[in-house]
């Protein structure tokens, strides 16, 4: 091993032979009757940044430039020759182009492949899906590290709460971007470049080049490929078989199983995949990762399986309403925000799981974004390095997030209502947090106020044993207390416990539903026959990462046992 050799020079060099493999003659075969061989000429465009629904190029002869534009110079990433092929996940994906493509030599010859069509190989074809995904998913991980490669620009101000969140939107999103904020020299320069002003931020510099003015989620989507329309332009409706409204660790699971067995799978996503799990610095505790997984790699993994096998995402599409539909072989009809045709499913998985409950603090809604967080993942690591921070939570996610910051933190204070830790927390989890040296315990102990100009400074504490408070200097509060079921857009024929998460299996039973058909609903069953629950937002459910797979895959077992289609 070269001593001077840097991480990334490292990773470059580990997984080239991961990131280009050749096209071989029998994968070749595969591949030339789904697609066309053309002629490419020096200068002609494969495809443009931007682009979506990117086909398949495999280059028979000849060679290709694979270029990224920025501020009207161009940086070249690759030059793939013969039996080499083009792209990266957003082929899977359908999302937008993330660089162009051109002819280079004075002749090539390409085989391009639709993308609807490599998609179905990926997913039938034995030989050619593994390392061609493996490829792609490598691919795209060398690009997020490769510092001359721009991708979208967001451009905030240092303390811009609406910055930070189409920052963290597209990091969640898996969208390779940078954030530039505005008062560094770049920034300024950019924005002298761009004609932005304060008024104009935060922006989104898109593949083309040209600026969005303070854009809302929606319009970031539609750049990034993420905004999905699954009705065509004029329709007023479109059908599925199973209709997935959530994309945590159960919808994903829910999504793979669906898609590979053949049902037409619709899944809609109000932020970004992976849930609280998503949001996870590492889950050591997740079946098959003995050194643990983040949660943001296992939920991306998830999803690209999912697309592979032809589920359909949208995001941010969110479910406001959900009508029953008793007539005919579709169950409900979902109405989503900013949709004007309605999803009509045979069958519907709810796995909205739960939003995040907010600590009751005077000013805390001031610090939302600057200074208050519900992840600890590296991008809020970056603002912890030194100082000290503050978790409150005693599950699970807050004893991962306290070890997960006190790596880069000078010191962690995790505060927690009770007295005992491994109450509430995995044995193995709360004996590593109460051992680790730069973690202090703060015991039946509550957050009461916080503090700051625009971003967060200190936060008032109160022992509830002694009454006594005392000020802690910090920047940031990470907030692990639990969450409140998303389940506001259901209709009331769907029974809810007290606390508002839905019934299913026995509990559910006794619905008017039910007793009408005659039947009883399955373990993940609801109240209304052929919409099933799982993961976070079902009563009684583990609230755990793996638990909720598991309840995916087991509610598509449902979904088969109610419409007929057994596998």
């Amino acid at each position: 091993m070269d001593p001077t050799e840097n991480e990334n020079e490292r990773f470059y060099r580990d997984t080239q032979s991961i990131a280009h493999p050749k096209i071989d003659d029998h994968q070749l075969a595969m591949l030339e009757p789904l697609g066309k061989r053309r002629q490419l000429r020096r200068g002609e465009m494969v495809f443009r940044a931007g682009q979506r629904d990117l086909g398949f190029t495999v280059l028979i002869s000849g060679e290709v430039e694979v270029f990224e534009t920025r501020d009207g110079h161009e940086q070249i990433l690759a030059t793939p020759g013969p039996r080499d092929f083009v792209g990266d996940v957003s082929m899977l994906k359908g999302t937008s182009a993330l660089a162009s493509a051109r002819g280079k030599a004075e002749m090539s010859e390409i085989l391009e492949v639709p993308s609807e069509a490599i998609r179905r190989a990926l997913a039938e074809l034995p030989g050619l899906g593994e390392p061609i995904v493996r490829a792609f998913m490598v691919r795209r991980e060398r690009l997020q590290r490769d510092p001359d490669f721009t991708g979208l620009r967001v451009v905030a101000q240092a303390d811009s709460r609406e910055g930070r969140i189409l920052d963290d939107f597209l990091d969640k999103n898996h969208i390779p971007h940078r954030l530039i904020i505005a008062e560094s020299e770049d920034g300024i320069a950019l924005c002298q470049r761009m004609r932005l002003s304060g008024r104009d931020l935060p922006a989104l510099i898109t593949p083309t080049g040209s600026p969005l003015r303070r854009p809302s989620l929606r319009e970031v989507a539609q750049v990034a490929g993420l905004l999905r329309p699954l009705a065509a332009e004029g329709e007023t409706e479109v059908t599925c078989d199973l209709a997935i409204v959530g994309a945590g660790p159960a919808g994903l699971a829910a999504a793979v199983y669906a898609a590979s067995e053949g049902l037409r799978t619709a899944v809609l996503e109000s932020y970004a995949p992976g849930g609280q799990a998503g949001s996870s610095s590492l889950i050591e505790n997740f079946f098959g990762f003995p050194t643990g997984i983040s949660g943001g790699e296992l939920t991306n993994r998830a999803q690209l399986q999912a697309f592979r096998f032809g589920a359909r995402f949208s995001t941010p599409a969110k479910a406001l309403s959900m009508c029953v539909d008793g007539e005919g072989e579709h169950v409900a009809c979902i109405e989503i925000e900013g949709c004007q045709a309605v999803l009509r499913a045979r069958r519907v998985i709810i796995a909205t799981g739960a939003d995040y409950n907010r600590i009751e603090a005077e000013n805390r809604e001031r610090f939302e974004g600057m200074g208050v967080y519900y992840a600890a993942t590296a991008l809020e690591s970056r603002l912890c390095r030194g100082v000290t921070v503050i978790v409150a939570g005693g599950g699970n996610s807050a004893g991962q997030a306290a070890m997960f910051l006190s790596e880069c933190a000078e010191k962690v204070m995790l505060v927690i209502r009770g007295e005992d830790l491994s109450k509430s927390m995995s044995s193995y989890l709360s004996r590593r947090v109460e051992t680790k040296e730069n973690i202090e315990i703060l015991r039946c102990t509550e957050i009461v106020r916080m503090d700051g100009a625009k971003h967060l400074e200190s936060v008032e504490l109160l022992d509830k044993r002694t009454g006594e408070k005392r000020t802690v200097q910090t920047p940031s509060v990470f907030s692990m207390i639990g969450a409140t079921p998303c389940t506001d857009w259901l209709p009331p024929e769907i029974q809810r416990d007290e606390r508002g998460f839905v019934k299913t299996g026995a509990a559910a039973a006794d619905s008017p539903e039910w007793k009408t058909k005659g039947g009883k609903p399955g373990p993940l069953e609801t109240s209304l026959p052929g919409i099933f629950a799982a993961g976070d937002v079902r009563s009684g459910s583990v609230k755990r990462c793996a638990a909720a797979v598991g309840e995916g895959g087991t509610a598509v077992e449902g979904v088969h046992d109610s419409l007929g289609t057994y596998v």
